[in-house]
C-alpha cells in the first residue's frame, strides 16, 4: 500500500464517499479508523488525567491527515470531550484558587497563540516547550519520583496559564506548562484531574473558533467529526475507570511519564519542521 498523502481541510474525501480520504489509494475505512482511534485515545487521556495531553493522539491522526486538518477535526470534538468529562469532574474537584490565577492568563495566551500560529514559527515554540518539559520531568524522576508539595506562586501560575494558552493553540499541547505548575502542588488525584479538566474546557471553547477560522473544514470533514463523536464518551469513561483504579503515586508517575512522551513529540515536530524547510 502506498504511503498516505496529506489531507487538506478543503479536499478531505473529495470525489469519494463522505468518510473517505482524499488520497486515491486509501480506502475511506482507513481514514475513519484512524480518526476514531485518535479521538478515543485523546478522550481516554481526558477521562484519566483531566486534559492537556491531546498531543498523544496527534501521531495517530497524522497517518491520515496533515496537522492543520487534524487541528480542525479536533477543535469541535475537544468541546464535546470537555462537556462529557465535566460529568465526572464536578465542581468539588476544581481548585478555584489556582483557576482564578490560571484562567485570565490562559485567555491572553490563546490570543497570542493565534497570532503565533498565523504569523510566527511554531517549530521554535515546540522545541522550547519540549526542552523545558523534558528538564522538568527529568528533575522529578532523578529526585526519586516523590510528591513533595510546594507552595503556590502567583507569577508561576500566570506564566503557566500564558504558556499553556500559546502551546494549546500552536500544537494542541497545553498540558506541559499547566502540569509544570500543578504537579508540584501535590494535589489529590481528583483535584488535579478536575482542575485541569475545567481549565481546558475554557481553553478549548476559546480556541475552537480561531482554529476553525484558520482551517475552515469542508463539509466532508464535518461529517467525519460527526462519525467520531461516539468515540468521545467511550474514551472518557474508559479513562475515568483507569483514574479510579490508580493510587496517588501511580497517577503522578503516569502524568510525569506522559510529559516525557509529550516533550519528545514536541521536540520531534519542531526539529522535523526545520529539517523539512
Amino acid at each position: 500500500m502506498a504511503p498516505a498523502a496529506a489531507i487538506g481541510c478543503d479536499d478531505i474525501g473529495a470525489g469519494a464517499p463522505v468518510i473517505a480520504s482524499a488520497v486515491s489509494d486509501m480506502p475511506g475505512l482507513f481514514t475513519l479508523t484512524i480518526a476514531l482511534s485518535g479521538v478515543f485515545l485523546i478522550a481516554f487521556m481526558k477521562g484519566a488525567f483531566g486534559g492537556g495531553f491531546a498531543i498523544v493522539g496527534i501521531p495517530l491522526l497524522s497517518l491520515a491527515m496533515d496537522p492543520i486538518t487534524a487541528g480542525a477535526l479536533l477543535a469541535p470534538l475537544f468541546v464535546v470531550m470537555d462537556v462529557t468529562a465535566l460529568g465526572y469532574w464536578r465542581p468539588n474537584t476544581w481548585s478555584r484558587v489556582d483557576l482564578a490565577m490560571l484562567l485570565p492568563a490562559l485567555v491572553v495566551g490563546i490570543g497570542l497563540g493565534y497570532f503565533a500560529l498565523r504569523d510566527l514559527d511554531r517549530h521554535a515554540v515546540e522545541i522550547v516547550m519540549g526542552v523545558v518539559t523534558l528538564a522538568f520531568a527529568a528533575i522529578w524522576f532523578l529526585g526519586g519520583g516523590e510528591v513533595r508539595p510546594r507552595p503556590r506562586s502567583t507569577w508561576k501560575a500566570m506564566l503557566a496559564g500564558l504558556s499553556s494558552g500559546v502551546t494549546t493553540m500552536v500544537a494542541h499541547s497545553g498540558g506541559p506548562p499547566l502540569a509544570i505548575y500543578l504537579l508540584p502542588l501535590g494535589m489529590s488525584k481528583a483535584l488535579y484531574a478536575g482542575t485541569t479538566s475545567l481549565f481546558f474546557t475554557v481553553g478549548n471553547l476559546l480556541k475552537a473558533g480561531p482554529w476553525l477560522v484558520l482551517a475552515a473544514p469542508s463539509r466532508n470533514l464535518w461529517i467525519l467529526m460527526a462519525l467520531c463523536v461516539p468515540a468521545v464518551p467511550a474514551g472518557v469513561w474508559a479513562g475515568w475507570r483507569l483514574h479510579e483504579r490508580l493510587d496517588q503515586r501511580a497517577l503522578y508517575r503516569a502524568c510525569y511519564a506522559i510529559l516525557v512522551v509529550t516533550a519528545a513529540k514536541l521536540l520531534w515536530d519542531g526539529l522535523a519542521g526545520y529539517v523539512r524547510a
